[in-house]
C-alpha cells in the first residue's frame, strides 16, 4: 500500500539539513504557453539537488548501532554529494564509490565533505557492484540512490511542500524520472491528498525506463541509455519505485536532447540559474504536454531537480537549445559549381539569417553545402524547405539528424569518391585515460582507421565518430568487435549526412 508513505513523509527528518525550496511563478513561460507555470526550485538546496532529502532521511533513521562504523553508497553525482553532506552532518564515515569517468569537480565536492571517494569502473552499474561488495565485506549499511522506502519518503517531502505552497487546484505535476525515487515519493503523497492532480513523469527519449516498464507492465532493463541527462541515465528502475509508479503515475512524456537544452534556456530566462539536463526535464515535459493537449489556464508545476552542471557543457547546450526551440534548422543542399552560384542562392534565401555555412567542393559540376538558418518555428522551417526545393535546389532537412548535429557540422569536408570499404560508427567513449587505447587494442591489426572525430561536451562520456576500412567478408567479425569492446554505439554507415559530406555523395541525394 502506498498510504504507508504518508506517515513516513510527514515524519521525515530532511529539514535538519535541507531547506523548504520555493515554488516560483514563471511569468515568461505563462505568457508563451497560456497556462500558469510554477517551478519547484530544488536547484537551491545546499548541494544544488533534491537528492539530499532522501539520502539524509535514510541515514538519519539508521540506528546508532547500524551507523557507528559508517555507510557506503555508489553514485556519479548528486546522490554522492547528498550522502557526503548527510554523513558529515551526522559525524559518521562515508565511502562513496564513483565511476572513474566522474568529473573531478564532483569527486572534489565529495572529498570536501570529508567522505572517502573510491573510483571504480566506467559506469554507475560497475561502481554500484563494487559498493555492494564493500557493504557486505565491511558490514556497512548501503544507502541506495532511489529504491529504498526512507529515500522515497525523503524525496516525497517535495510533494508535501508543493501542496502546502499551492493550496488551490493543480492540474498536473511534472517530475523528472531516473530510478524513480523522486516521482514515487511525490506521487504517493500528492495522489493521496489530491487524486485529481495528474502526476506526469518526464524522461529522455534515450533512457525512458519508466515509459517502457509501464508499457510492458513490468520492470524493463534498457540495453543502453542516453547519457546527455546523466542524472537520470538508469537502465533499470527500482522495484519499490516501480510498484508505486504503477499505482500513482498518470502519464510519461519523453523528450529529446534539443528539447532539454531549450528547457535549460527557459529556466535561465526565468530564474538566471542554470539547470542540469535532468533538472530541466520537467519544463521540457510541460512544453510538450501543452503542445499536445492544447491545455489553457491550467496550474502546472515542474520540479527543477538539480543544477550540478559542468561549465564546459554550456556551449553544447546553447547550440542545441536553438534547435530545441525550432529557432534554427540545418539543411544539406547541392549547389552548381560555377561562379555566382552562392550569390544566387543567397538572393533566393532573402533576409533569413544564416547561422552556419559549411561548403565542400565535390566535383567540377556540383558542391555540397551544410547550412544553418535562423527560423521562427517549425512552420517557417518547412516552408523554407519547400521554397528551396521549389526553386530547383535539392535540399535535405538534417535538423533531426543526430550525426549531423553532433559531428558533421563540426567537420564538413573530406569526401571519398571511391569505395574504400569504410564503415562508420558513432561511439560514447568513457572520459578516462586509456579509453582510446583500449578500443584500438581490441581492434584487428588488418582494419585501418580512416576517419576519427572526437567531441566532449563536458559530460562523463565523449562523443566519437570513427570510420574503419573493413573488407565486406570481415563485417561480421567487426560487428563482434564492436559488441565486445563495450562502448555504446550507433552504426552510421548508411546515414545520408555522412555520405553527403564525408563519404561518397553518389550513394545518397539531397532529395
Amino acid at each position: 500500500m502506498t498510504t504507508k508513505y504518508i506517515k513516513k513523509i510527514l515524519e521525515a527528518k530532511v529539514y535538519e539539513v535541507a531547506i523548504e525550496t520555493p515554488l516560483d511563478a514563471a511569468p515568461l513561460l505563462d505568457d508563451r504557453l497560456g497556462n500558469r507555470i510554477f517551478l519547484k526550485r530544488e536547484d537551491l538546496q545546499p548541494v544544488f539537488s533534491f537528492k539530499l532529502r532522501g539520502a539524509y532521511n535514510k541515514i538519519a533513521w539508521l540506528s546508532p548501532e547500524e551507523r557507528k562504523n559508517g555507510i557506503v553508497t555508489a553514485s556519479a553525482g548528486n546522490h554522492a554529494q547528498g550522502v557526503a553532506l548527510a554523513a558529515q552532518h551526522l559525524g559518521i564515515p562515508a565511502i562513496i564509490v564513483m565511476p572513474k569517468t566522474t568529473p573531478q569537480i564532483k569527486v572534489n565536492a565529495v572529498r570536501r565533505r570529508k567522505a572517502k571517494a573510491v573510483l571504480f569502473g566506467d559506469s554507475y552499474d560497475e561502481a554500484c557492484e563494487h559498493a555492494l561488495a564493500l557493504s557486505k565485506e565491511q558490514g556497512l549499511p548501503f544507502v541506495h540512490p532511489f529504491d529504498d522506502p526512507e529515500v522515497i519518503a525523503g524525496q516525497g517531502t517535495i510533494g508535501m511542500e508543493i501542496i502546502r505552497q499551492h493550496p488551490g487546484p493543480i492540474e498536473a505535476v511534472f517530475v523528472p524520472v531516473g530510478g524513480g525515487g523522486l516521482i514515487a515519493g511525490v506521487a504517493a503523497y500528492i495522489k493521496y491528498l489530491r487524486p485529481e492532480t495528474k502526476i506526469i513523469g518526464v524522461e529522455p527519449e534515450g533512457s525512458a525506463v519508466l515509459y517502457h516498464s509501464l508499457k510492458a507492465g513490468k520492470r524493463v532493463t534498457l540495453d543502453k541509455v542516453d547519457i546527455f541527462a546523466d542524472g537520470v541515465a538508469v537502465k533499470l528502475m527500482g522495484e519499490e519505485t516501480f510498484r508505486i509508479c504503477k499505482k500513482c503515475v498518470d502519464e510519461v512524456i519523453r523528450v529529446n536532447t534539443d528539447e532539454m537544452s531549450a528547457a535549460i534556456k527557459d529556466i535561465f530566462d526565468e530564474t538566471r540559474s542554470i539547470a542540469e539536463p535532468s533538472g530541466a526535464l520537467a519544463v521540457a515535459g510541460i512544453k510538450k504536454y501543452v503542445e499536445a493537449t492544447g491545455a489553457r489556464q491550467e496550474n502546472l508545476v515542474g520540479i527543477i531537480s538539480g543544477a550540478n552542471i559542468n561549465f564546459s557543457r554550456l556551449q553544447h547546450i546553447a547550440e542545441r537549445a536553438e534547435l530545441g526551440e525550432d529557432r534554427e534548422c540545418l539543411f544539406a543542399l547541392n549547389l552548381k559549381e560555377k561562379p555566382g552560384a552562392l550569390k544566387a542562392f543567397c538572393r533566393v534565401l532573402g533576409p533569413r539569417p544564416i547561422t552556419e555555412f559549411n561548403y565542400r567542393f565535390s566535383d567540377p559540376s556540383q558542391a555540397f553545402v551544410f547550412i544553418g538558418l535562423a527560423v521562427k518555428g517549425r512552420e517557417e522551417r518547412e516552408s523554407t524547405l519547400a521554397m528551396l526545393n521549389g526553386k530547383g535546389y535539392r535540399v535535405k532537412d538534417l535538423t533531426g539528424n543526430e550525426l549531423a548535429k553532433l559531428h558533421i557540422r563540426h567537420m564538413v569536408g573530406g569526401l571519398v569518391k571511391q569505395d574504400i570499404n569504410e564503415v562508420v560508427y558513432r561511439f560514447e567513449f568513457p572520459e578516462r585515460m586509456g579509453a582510446l587505447l583500449d578500443f584500438l587494442s581490441h581492434m584487428a591489426d588488418t582494419w585501418n582507421i580512416s576517419l576519427f572525430h572526437y567531441r566532449n561536451d563536458g559530460a562523463t562520456y565523449g562523443q566519437v565518430l570513427v570510420g574503419v576500412q573493413v573488407p565486406k567478408a570481415e563485417r561480421k567479425a567487426f560487428q563482434r568487435f564492436v559488441n565486445e569492446v563495450g562502448y555504446p554505439y550507433t552504426d552510421e554507415t548508411e546515414n545520408p549526412a555522412y555520405h553527403l559530406f564525408l563519404g561518397d555523395p553518389d550513394r545518397t541525394t539531397c532529395d
